[in-house]
This record gives C-alpha cells, sequence and structure tokens, in this order.
C-alpha cells in the first residue's frame, strides 16, 4: 500500500511539475511557442508523461497550466491586506510590480497567453477563452471582495477591481513592449488618483 501510495505521490508530481514548467513557458514564450519538449527538459520528466498526464495533448496542458495559474495568482490576491480602499489598491500594486517586472524583461500572464497567442493552433478555442475568463473573473471577485469589506460600495468596488486587473494586463504588454516598468507606474499613478485620500 506505502508503495502505491508513494507511485501516486509521485505520479501527481511528475504532473505538477510539468504544469509549473508550462506555466513558465507561457509566461515567457506564448501558447505558440510551448512545446512538449520544452516542458520534459524543464520539468525533468520522461517523455511517456505527456499522454499519461495529458491525453488531450497541448490543448489540455494550456488549459491547465492556466488554471492553476489562475487559481495562484486568486490565492495570492486573497492574501492581501487592506483596511481601506487604497491599501488594498497600493498593497496590489506593489505585489503585482515584480511580475509587470519580468514583463518588461520579455515575460508575460500565462493566462492571457492561451487567449492571445496561437490559440488558432488548437482545436477547441472556445475552452481556452472559458479558462481565461473564469481566470480573471475570479481575480477581479477576489478583489471587489476585499475593496467591499475595506468599506467601498459593491458597484464602486467591482469597478475598480475591474480597473485593476485591466492595469496589470494591459501592463503586461506596454511594459514587455517598452522593455520598462515606466508604463505601469505611470498606470500606477492614474489609479491611485481616482481614489480620494479617505479611502
Amino acid at each position: 500500500m506505502a508503495v502505491l501510495v508513494k507511485g501516486v505521490t509521485m505520479a501527481a508530481d511528475t504532473k505538477s511539475r510539468m504544469i509549473g514548467a508550462a506555466i513558465g513557458l507561457l509566461q515567457r514564450h506564448g501558447l505558440a511557442a510551448m512545446s512538449f519538449t520544452d516542458v520534459l527538459a524543464e520539468s525533468g520528466a520522461a517523455r511517456g508523461a505527456i499522454y499519461h498526464h495529458f491525453p488531450g495533448g497541448k490543448q489540455q496542458l494550456a488549459l491547465e497550466a492556466a488554471r492553476r495559474n489562475a487559481e495562484d495568482v486568486r490565492g495570492h490576491l486573497h492574501e492581501l491586506p487592506g483596511r481601506t480602499p487604497r491599501d488594498v489598491v497600493e498593497a496590489f500594486l506593489g505585489s503585482v510590480r515584480p511580475v509587470v517586472q519580468a514583463s518588461a524583461d520579455g515575460g508575460g500572464c500565462a493566462v492571457a497567453a492561451v487567449t492571445v497567442d496561437g490559440g488558432a493552433a488548437l482545436a477547441d478555442q472556445g475552452s481556452l477563452r472559458a479558462v481565461a475568463a473564469e481566470g480573471f473573473a475570479g481575480w477581479v471577485g477576489e478583489l471587489t471582495g476585499k475593496l467591499t469589506h475595506a468599506g467601498m460600495s459593491p458597484s464602486r468596488a467591482a469597478e475598480l477591481a475591474t480597473l485593476m486587473i485591466v492595469t496589470l494586463e494591459g501592463a503586461h504588454i506596454l511594459c514587455r513592449a517598452a522593455g520598462s516598468v515606466a508604463p505601469f507606474d505611470s498606470a500606477a499613478a492614474a489609479l491611485l488618483s481616482t481614489l480620494p485620500s479617505s479611502e
């Protein structure tokens, strides 16, 4: 029984490593350039693991990687501190700045990657968009809850949360193009300017 449990754990660990490698590849290279060869090289998994864990091929791996990345980000947003809406926004901007810096250095968002880069090469683009939409909605929902808890009206909180995520996702693209976090810093300052000092 111990051997079986160990085998299951090792199999789950292999799949987890492959998904983690796929997230990194999506962030750095996008969906079109993500290959199983690179996933295997980065995860250390054997070639036979591909269709054992991902019988749906690249489509399934991309979906699972985007879903996990979305869940990880939502968990991170859940942990943001904030007694006031301004605290929430400042904590958010501070926490995502290193991620945006990675974009300026050539990275990106794994969730966005499944919707904007190479989706036509896969059979079911609708599933890719659905996973991304669900992920983004989860992030907006998490921030909306935090802002509401901090005293903002639900409608204003939802609008601001959406603006925060749009700022982040837009910054990935603009900062990568500019090779600098300057576009993010400008957007962050504008975002904070929408908040009265009392919020």
